[in-house]
């Protein structure tokens, strides 16, 4: 049986722009060099809100607030499944780019699905559809 992973994203859009951090090197091919949502594994006992103020704090030395959760993702991997739980959410203070290959402001008009991990691509695909307005 695959190790199932419970983890969490934060989807952070400011003036029609998403806010995507791009990995680097990974020993699974399928996610090396895919923009995804920043967050990560939500730890024993803790919350996903709370592992995701962890997480942007440890990823990108930055605040956040959430203001509402925004979808839920069961992803197969070949190695692992996972559940994402992703948070619209709005920075509160700068970050910096402290563990990804980089990091971008996409428009939402540029998003493309086969550039994202494929857990992250269901988000991508709803925004391009239009179910998040700029004023969102």
């Amino acid at each position: 049986m695959k190790k199932h992973l419970e983890v969490v994203g934060a989807l952070i859009v400011e003036k029609g722009r998403v806010f995507a951090a791009k990995r680097g090197e990974s020993r699974y091919p399928y996610v090396a060099h895919k923009y995804e949502l920043v967050g990560g594994k939500i730890e024993a006992g803790e919350s996903p809100e709370a592992a995701l103020v962890r997480e942007v704090r440890e990823e990108l030395g930055a605040d956040i607030r959430i203001l509402r959760p925004y979808a839920l993702v069961r992803h197969e991997y070949p190695d692992f499944t996972i559940t994402l739980h992703v948070y619209r959410c709005a920075f509160l203070t700068e970050y910096k780019n402290t563990e990804h290959e980089s990091l971008r402001w996409l428009s939402l008009c540029d998003l493309r699905e086969e550039e994202w991990a494929p857990a992250d691509a269901p988000v991508v695909r709803a925004l391009r559809e239009g179910k998040l307005s700029y004023s969102d």
